[in-house]
């Protein structure tokens, strides 16, 4: 199995090391390269296209929005997990507007850094579960139910836990395997729900996940 290529960026040494310590630790993940700035960070991150970029948001050179902006628009095949000090929600959404497939504090890298590496790589989103409910549920509708209408066929309990592992992260692979089933139900499942609440995006199921909850029981595990 092709490991996880990832380029790491970030200012602060002990963080740097620590999180290296992180990464080296799984066998399914492969350091590609390292850097201490922004402006470091595009080329190397340009020359050797890793599958991932974990970056911090705040480094001289390039910061982490101007970097996600820059990797997206040049780097299509790397997907950026934001790793951050700031609890402040207000710094999630410019990022993932910019790109980012990720936010992840640092707080939590010992307990989730390789799972927000994973969803990342597999093209799922991954928000750290202490602020997503906040930051998210800013952009849903009014009654927190993005898309969804009333007198829509409610959900099964299939449609329903393959949605809330949708929302958190998880890939179509990951889901078949937790709820036993294929990969191809996990998709039949993920387009009626999606049908069913009129959400058309991965975003849309984010903030829907967010307004119900699916992110604070998710902090609980």
């Amino acid at each position: 199995m092709d490991r996880i290529r990832v380029v790491l960026a970030d200012d602060h040494p002990v963080v740097l090391a620590g999180i290296r310590t992180l990464l080296n630790a799984d066998p399914e993940v492969e350091l590609v390269g390292e850097a201490t700035d922004g402006g470091e960070a595009l080329p190397m991150i340009r020359a050797v296209a890793p599958d991932v970029a974990v970056i911090d948001v705040s480094m001289p050179g390039l910061n982490g929005l101007e970097l996600t902006e820059r990797v997206t628009g040049e780097c299509p095949g790397t997907r950026v997990l934001v790793l951050t000090v700031h609890e402040d929600a207000a710094y999630v959404q410019p990022l993932m507007r910019a790109g980012a497939r990720g936010y992840l504090l640092k707080r939590s890298a010992a307990d989730d850094l390789l799972r927000a590496v994973r969803a990342v790589a597999s093209g799922g989103v991954f928000l750290d579960p202490s602020i997503a409910g906040h930051a998210l549920a800013e952009t849903s509708g009014s009654d927190g139910r993005p898309g969804a209408a009333e007198g829509r066929e409610p959900l099964s309990p299939r449609e329903a836990e393959t949605l809330r592992l949708i929302a958190q992260g998880f890939s179509n692979k990951e889901i078949a395997r937790r709820i036993d089933v294929s990969v191809k139900s996990v998709e039949t499942y993920k387009a009626r729900a999606a049908e069913k609440l009129g959400l058309r995006t991965r975003a849309e199921i984010i903030r829907y996940g967010a307004a119900h909850g699916w992110f604070d029981a998710l902090a609980l595990r």
